[in-house]
């Protein structure tokens, strides 16, 4: 058997936003986020799946929005690699969803909650090992909680290390699922029924060559755009960072080192554009602004 491998946008959105499977999101829901006693039962899913939509993405990540019974919304999202400024647009993300729900002269008080459930292919915060991070507003001593309208869920696919055998919880065995659906050869038994639908829908057996092509072509789209982001920091930050250091040090100023990152990141930039990296993207990792990247372009 082979499995498409879920961190890639179409699996994951075929997964998590099909309105057939949505009993597939309530379980990983359900698994990860702490309602209390009060578990999802349905839930509708906003703009779900489909073909035509994800052949024009031209992103490294995916997202599924969810509107749960109590009229509050989790947003899903799959990152597969890090770029300047992430962080800040998922809090953007949230506060943007959060805030869009009242029209003019709306009371406050119809505001409904927003969990952002954050699932990256990469370390974001190094001072923890924990697997899964929740954040949410408290008082900065006495953690005094303010409110639960914006919550931020983190979920860090490197600091999973757990085989299959070794995952005793749903919670568990969804994080091994996302992690490595696109290596298994075969489903494990003791997966839960949910799971196991979810391997069903991406087993490479029962789907069409149009949505092969589809996966098969965002995977190397993805892959693609991961080695030239490698090969361009390795060289912009040799280069770059070099030469700043060297001015630094005979400045004696921290003029000399900011000119260096700035360096680091031009050479970063023309690194991208060699690989014929869309400016959007380029402006994403390296924070140059669009006319500094034409610019470079053109010289």
């Amino acid at each position: 058997m082979k499995f498409l491998d879920v961190k890639t946008d179409y699996a994951f959105k075929k997964v998590f936003g099909s309105k057939e499977n949505k009993d597939i999101l309530i379980s990983f829901l359900n698994a990860i986020i702490d309602f209390g006693d009060k578990k999802i039962e349905d839930l509708e899913i906003i703009d779900p799946y489909n073909i035509p939509m994800l052949k024009g993405m031209k992103d490294t990540y995916v997202d599924v929005k969810a509107k749960l019974s109590d009229k509050s919304k989790v947003i899903i999202e799959m990152q597969v690699l890090p770029h300047e400024g992430f962080e800040k647009r998922i809090l953007y993300n949230a506060a943007k969803n959060y805030s869009q729900q009242l029209d003019a002269g709306d009371r406050y008080e119809l505001l409904n909650p927003i969990i952002a459930l954050t699932i990256v292919d990469f370390v974001m915060f190094e001072d923890t090992d924990k697997v899964i991070t929740y954040f949410k507003l408290i008082e900065k001593e006495e953690f005094i909680n303010y409110s639960d309208d914006i919550e931020l869920i983190f979920i860090e696919l490197p600091k999973f290390n757990k085989n299959i055998t070794e995952c005793k919880t749903i919670k568990d065995k969804w994080i091994y699922f996302i992690k490595n659906a696109g290596s298994l050869e075969f489903i494990p038994k003791n997966l839960d029924k949910e799971i196991r639908k979810a391997l069903e829908i991406v087993n490479e057996a029962n789907l069409t060559k149009e949505e092969l092509e589809i996966q098969h072509k965002r995977k190397e789209f993805i892959m693609i755009q991961k080695s030239a982001i490698e090969k361009a920091k390795k060289e912009g930050l040799k280069e770059g960072l070099q030469e700043g250091l060297k001015e630094g040090l005979k400045e004696g100023k921290k003029e000399g080192l900011k000119e260096g990152e700035k360096k680091a990141k031009i050479e970063m930039a023309k690194g991208m554009l060699k690989d014929n990296m869309p400016i959007e993207m380029i402006e994403k990792y390296t924070s140059l602004t669009k006319e500094e990247i034409k610019s470079l372009k053109n010289g």
